[in-house]
């Protein structure tokens, strides 16, 4: 049975892997980019999810990244990394909530990363953001445990996405060293040796989302190829 499925962040990267592979499953994707919302911003959200109607899966894939050591972060970034990857997965998760719980069916689903479960220099916004996220989803499960709705997270490590590239960019230019030396760092640093594809991650949340899925509640999965335990 087709589900309606509204992807944040749905127009590139990772989000538009996830609308390719719902909509191949013959699902109803709404894929929303920051020109159709920003989810920053409370009452574009709101009106976004009422003009859609109820949704039975939401993907938080919404996000931004910067990187700088601590001393150098200005409160600019730290508030955009927030706002972006955790302030908007709240507003749209409780945008949602309401009606899934009283539908007793739904799936959200957001996509943090690594940097939700661990830390590393030069992120100290980035990681607080996607920290945020994941506890959202863990306090979100709390409240619908024994219902049919699940809330969960899902922790990719470094992906081949723009998002990414900008990271190899700014990398070689605070380094010296080149964009193929960069990806080597990141790709040697990682039990995958490789970056994901945002398709593994599209298939990570297609998972959580699957309506034979309502026992999987509360959960971090983690798509780092066994180097992180939560």
């Amino acid at each position: 049975m087709s589900r309606r499925v509204l992807v944040t962040g749905g127009t590139r990267g990772i989000g538009a892997a996830v609308a390719t592979r719902f909509e191949a499953a013959g699902d109803d994707v709404v894929a929303v980019g920051r020109a159709e919302c920003d989810v920053t911003d409370e009452a574009a959200v709101t009106a976004l999810f009422d003009g859609v109607g109820p949704v039975d899966v939401l993907v938080n894939s919404a996000g931004v990244a910067s990187s700088a050591p601590l001393k150098r972060t200005m409160l600019a970034e730290w508030r955009a990394q927030l706002d972006v990857n955790a302030t908007g997965a709240f507003l749209c998760t409780r945008a949602v909530l309401a009606g899934m719980l009283e539908r007793d069916q739904g799936r959200i689903v957001t996509v943090a990363s690594t940097a939700g479960v661990a830390g590393a220099k030069y992120t100290s916004a980035y990681t607080a953001s996607k920290h945020a996220a994941v506890g959202l989803m863990r306090a979100v499960a709390a409240e619908t445990a024994g219902t049919g709705v699940t809330a969960n997270a899902v922790c990719p490590t470094f992906v081949r996405t723009d998002m990414t590239r900008e990271s190899l960019r700014r990398i070689a230019r605070t380094t010296g060293r080149s964009e193929a030396e960069g990806q080597a760092a990141l790709t040697g640093a990682s039990p995958l040796g490789r970056l994901l594809e945002p398709e593994e991650v599209a298939f990570a949340v297609h998972f959580l989302a699957a309506p034979e899925a309502g026992a999987i509640n509360g959960q971090t999965l983690i798509l780092d190829g066994g180097g992180i335990q939560a």
